[in-house]
């Protein structure tokens, strides 16, 4: 959604932003082409895309400055890089296409790899060891909680009879052996393979730390800007944003406020902005995506 993107921060000028998830580039291409003298502080886990990010911004020389870490240490980040007053701040919380189309990454089914599915090279956990390590009963609160698969049960018994599982071929095989091959739109490996890719890289709790660092180094008047591609993800970043809009946060049941909460963001999309047709019919994998901006008061 690079045009919904640029217009979220036409009010952030002259700016200093933070592309918290850099990916191939796209998004920090789109907005130093439209607000030249822009500076983008652009963050990435994966040092492979930020390195192809990397190559692709250089023509707009030391406006873009790219930094291998992640986005729920921006602060840190932007101390270091001089990066102070942010004007605005964007996540992207998709899967690069560099990342689906790597095969020894893991994250695709419609290739065979290794169970990985770390967005960086130094996280602890792999997919495969969760597949091999956990109980049947982890498996599937796993998958049910992460994936919200209501066949978790079913899938996990069958990863657990089918152990140990090297690739993803042969997830994909255990869980078919389970559900029943595709035969709508949706392929029936989908759900797992989101809940062992979220699980590995604790997406969820990153995110809502994330907000939470991004929305300190934003100057006020700033925006923070997200774009998240499932629901589990888009009810933290609606959630967070509601709260910190909220001029109270205490019980319904209470009729006298008691909280004493301040606002510190103003909601600009009261409705979730979506792709449009045009965009999804040239990348079909932006159709899940779901755009939510606030503006720091």
């Amino acid at each position: 959604m690079p045009r919904e993107i640029v217009d979220a921060f036409s009010t952030c000028l002259p700016g200093l932003f933070v592309d918290g998830t850099v990916g191939l580039g796209g998004h920090s291409e789109a907005l130093l082409d439209e607000y030249p003298g822009s500076q983008i502080l652009g963050i990435d886990l994966d040092g492979k895309a930020l390195a192809l990010a990397e190559k692709k911004l250089s023509r707009f020389g030391a406006n873009f400055l790219p930094v291998n870490g992640s986005y729920c240490d921006v602060g840190e980040i932007s101390s270091g890089k001089g990066f102070d007053g942010v004007s605005g701040a964007l996540l992207d919380l998709g899967l690069s296409s560099l990342q689906l189309d790597t095969p020894d990454r893991g994250f695709s089914f419609r290739m065979d790899a290794p169970l990985d599915m770390r967005f960086g090279d130094s996280g602890d956990v792999t997919a495969g060891q969760i597949v091999n390590r956990y109980s049947q009963d982890e498996l599937a609160n796993l998958i049910f909680a992460y994936g919200e698969e209501h066949r978790s049960k079913k899938i996990s018994a069958a990863i657990v009879r089918d152990r140990p599982i090297s690739s993803t071929y042969g997830l994909v095989s255990a869980i078919e052996s389970a559900v029943g091959k595709k035969k709508g739109r949706i392929h029936p490996a989908t759900k797992t393979f989101q809940a062992l890719r979220i699980a590995v890289n604790d997406e969820l709790g990153n995110v809502k730390h994330g907000l939470e660092e991004l929305l300190k180094v934003i100057r006020s008047n700033g925006r923070l800007a997200v774009i998240s591609y499932h629901s589990l993800e888009d009810r933290i970043v609606k959630n967070f944003f509601r709260s910190e809009a909220s001029s109270c946060l205490c019980p319904r049941e209470r009729i006298v406020c008691e909280c004493n909460h301040q606002p510190s963001v103003r909601v600009i999309n009261k409705k979730v902005k979506k792709p449009s047709k045009l965009e999804i019919e040239a990348n079909s994998r932006s159709r899940s995506a779901r755009l939510r901006v606030v503006e720091k008061i």
